[in-house]
């Protein structure tokens, strides 16, 4: 990696953290890992850095992420074969980060699955540009793809099962919920980091109106649901209110590949 450079002015925006792209870095060696997220983290990304394969084997069943900028030769397991399973199990891009520069390494690389491939030493504006295009084509991909053909979802550690009617925490716990509660989420978690009013969520969860989902008051569904989901139900990190408009379901959520 070639010296990172400060940005002349550098700001994160003022959207909050959690609305950030969210990037997992992996690489064996702190002294790429480390100044690389911090980098990254100044252009407006949010950053989690992972030194071996276990690691990132671990955060991917317990948080979601938008994309995962990963080394090659990791010291426990090959990125090809991580890449791979990625691939198979998740729908999160990879952009590989290595020294082996070879046409045949870099069709490797890609035929694992990886959606595009840096070589070492490299350019942080560079791979900051790559970021981004790959989260572009990836949000135009979705667009095309709806979520609501995908029926299991991952959102900060929880998996919420729509066929099945389960929520698990990142312990694995199932998590009751009532008909109500359910449907709320399901709405929530299918349209993601977009506000939608009180009307919006009454049309996507009375499907049938014979089940009454909902009584008059969306705001006591949310609260209910709040105190299952949030870490402090009055400091609501999740799900937001927007004041006047409804509500806005903040993590990032990705769909599950049964």
């Amino acid at each position: 990696m070639s010296a990172v450079p400060r940005p002349d002015s550098p700001t994160r925006g003022s959207s909050a953290p959690s609305l950030l792209p969210r990037v997992l870095v992996v690489d064996d060696h702190a002294d790429i890992r480390d100044p690389l997220a911090a980098y990254l983290e100044r252009h407006g990304l949010e950053v989690t850095t992972a030194a071996t394969a276990a690691q990132m084997r671990h955060l991917l069943q317990h948080s979601a992420f938008d994309l995962i900028v990963l080394d090659i030769m990791l010291p426990d397991e090959d990125g090809l074969s991580l890449c791979r399973h990625v691939t198979e199990a998740l729908d999160t891009p990879i952009i590989f980060l290595t020294a082996m520069a070879t046409s045949a390494d870099r069709v490797r690389g890609l035929e694992s699955g990886a959606d595009d491939y840096v070589v070492k030493p490299f350019d942080p504006p560079e791979l900051v540009a790559r970021i981004r295009g790959v989260l572009r084509r990836n949000a135009r991909g979705r667009s095309v793809a709806p979520r609501a053909a995908a029926s299991r979802f991952m959102f900060d550690g929880w998996v919420l099962d729509i066929t099945r009617r389960q929520l698990h925490n990142s312990e694995g716990r199932d998590v009751p919920l009532s008909e109500t509660e359910h449907q709320l989420l399901a709405a929530l978690v299918q349209h993601p980091q977009t506000v939608l009013s009180r009307e919006r969520l009454l049309d996507l969860t009375q499907r049938d109106a014979d089940l009454g989902v909902f009584d008059r008051s969306v705001d006591t569904q949310v609260s209910r649901l709040r105190r299952k989901l949030e870490v402090d139900p009055r400091r609501p990190g999740m799900i937001k209110t927007a004041w006047g408009n409804g509500y806005l379901f903040t993590p990032t959520v990705h769909p599950l590949i049964s």
